[in-house]
């Protein structure tokens, strides 16, 4: 009987066994880590030095009930906070807006004023802690409100360290959490860079995320190839503003997912690094750390199964595995429950002991890459980039990732491979453990996390009593400025900072640029 050939889910084939002949013939066999173009990692000593940072990513309710979250993660040894925003803040809508019904503090915390940001983060101190924060089209506010509070706490804004999302492009591509058309939204995105070159030395001004284009059914190599070219299209962007690639270089950072294909994504992971390193070197960036590819990871949402959840903890260690292996520089672990509801406290506790004990109990972090010269890794590796820079050049032939994104080129490439995906699950073609085999009529009692409807009347409660006590004239002040700001050249953080100061709601500010900037419809 012949044997049924084997494939990575990105559908490079797999050898039944690899030898030295399968070895790149470009692979220089004294490359180390540390060195360009950092396949085998940014630093020279990796986790031998300092482990990556562990994150949880949290946020729910209110900003009330997330801070208790926190403050229990950094009991438990998490060393970063990771923040989930909830749908109407991630697009612009206070918790009284009628689009914003049903939605308050159901995926993420809400926030609207530097009210809620106050109560978020009370007792954190914002300059010891690094914060990451997952938010795209309102990322500039979200920023503002991160920075005005520390204003008032009179913390340099130089100490301050962490990273906002920041990454519309891919919200086009695969996510649908963007309010502005994309033009605009990358001018906001290069006032970011420009005003945290200027104030915020140590903040990463943009996450360019593969995470999201991969749980919208990417495959490995397309994760890779748009992200890549997301990220050299704001590059140009910044570069055509007048921004210098060695300053901004350095904090642009990226997010990838990690999947169950252990080995094709520890190739991803070094792939994207070598690729990023040409790409930046070609744009021009000679400072070596602007040409360093350094990344978060978090698990795959998608392939948590709602089917024997308690096999996810499996799914996640491996994961876990993959990101390490590849020289992840942080990490997100998903809890076991998390295709059920939001993460319990058990479940968040679970993910983070996953990290912990692979960083402590498995000797995976005891040297830089360690599966350097592996025949397989070092051909996948290769195989892999050479497939992703097939797509980038197409998009280039495009115009570029934005071009590429307005055809339609990106979402009709993901929607066909999550197809593809889909139906070789129906025809256990892929095997999901629980899910198209190996079933269970026993059925767990996994607690579900429930978010109170309440939760919107208790925040539009608190926007009341905001605006009542507020300097109104002030307000209005405020926001004309902004408008001005937006309608001109000028960069936009400096009003909108003045504006959270004066108690401006998120809203209000998003609103304002509505107007000037209209709504994308895709």
């Amino acid at each position: 009987m012949q044997e049924a050939e084997k494939k990575t889910d990105s559908g490079i084939e797999i050898k039944k066994v690899y030898t030295c002949n399968d070895l790149p013939t470009n692979l220089n066999e004294t490359l180390l880590p540390g060195e360009f173009p950092y396949t085998r990692g940014v630093q020279s000593d990796m986790y031998r030095g300092k482990l990556w940072t562990m994150r949880q990513y949290a946020g729910f309710s209110t900003a009330e009930e997330s801070n208790k979250r926190y403050h229990f993660l950094l009991s438990q040894g998490v060393m970063g906070l990771s923040v989930a925003f909830d749908l109407p803040t991630q697009i612009g809508y206070d918790a009284d807006h009628s689009l914003a019904e049903g939605e308050v503090g159901k995926v993420g915390v809400s926030i609207c004023s530097i009210e809620d940001m106050e109560i978020l983060f009370k007792d954190i101190p914002l300059d010891k802690i690094s914060t990451s924060m997952t938010i795209n089209s309102t990322g500039f506010i979200l920023l503002a409100l991160y920075i005005v509070l520390a204003k008032k706490r009179g913390i340099d804004l130089k100490q301050l360290a962490g990273t906002i999302q920041n990454d519309i492009l891919k919200e086009y591509a695969a996510r649908g959490t963007y309010i502005y058309p994309p033009k605009q939204s990358m001018r906001i995105i290069t006032d970011i860079f420009e005003y945290c070159g200027q104030h915020l030395p140590k903040w990463n001004s943009i996450s360019i995320s593969g995470y999201h284009i991969r749980e919208a059914g990417s495959t490995a190599v397309q994760e890779v190839a748009f992200t890549l070219s997301n990220g050299k299209a704001y590059v140009k962007a910044a570069i055509e503003k007048g921004l210098d690639i060695n300053v901004f270089g350095k904090r642009l950072s990226f997010f990838f997912n990690a999947h169950n294909n252990l080995f094709e994504e520890v190739a991803k992971f070094r792939a994207a690094r070598k690729m990023w390193a040409t790409i930046m070197k070609d744009l021009g960036a000679t400072d070596e750390k602007a040409l360093m590819l350094r990344f978060h990871t978090q698990t795959g949402g998608a392939t948590l199964t709602a089917q024997q959840p308690l096999n996810n903890i499996s799914r996640v260690t491996i994961q876990t595995i993959a990101a390490v292996l590849g020289g992840t520089q942080s990490l997100h672990t998903n809890g076991f429950d998390e295709a059920l509801g939001l993460p319990t406290q058990e479940a968040a506790s679970i993910a983070l002991r996953t990290q912990q004990i692979v960083a402590n109990e498995s000797g995976i972090s005891d040297t830089a890459d360690p599966l350097a010269g592996s025949y397989f890794i070092e051909s996948l590796t290769n195989e892999l980039e050479q497939k992703a820079l097939a797509l980038i050049n197409q998009i280039d032939e495009m115009g570029g990732a934005v071009s590429a994104i307005e055809n339609g080129f990106m979402q009709n490439k993901i929607a066909e491979s999550a197809y593809a995906y889909q139906k070789a699950i129906e025809s256990k073609e892929k095997i999901i453990v629980g899910v198209n085999q190996f079933e269970s009529t026993y059925t767990t009692n996994i607690p579900v996390f429930q978010i109170d409807e309440s939760i919107r009347i208790q925040q539009i409660e608190k926007l009341k009593a905001i605006k009542s006590i507020r300097d109104n004239t002030k307000v209005a002040n405020c926001l004309e400025a902004v408008k001005a700001a937006a309608a001109s050249t000028e960069n936009i953080m400096p009003s909108v900072i003045d504006a959270i100061e004066n108690y401006c709601t998120l809203g209000e500010i998003a609103d304002v640029l509505r107007g000037i900037y209209g709504e994308y419809q895709a």
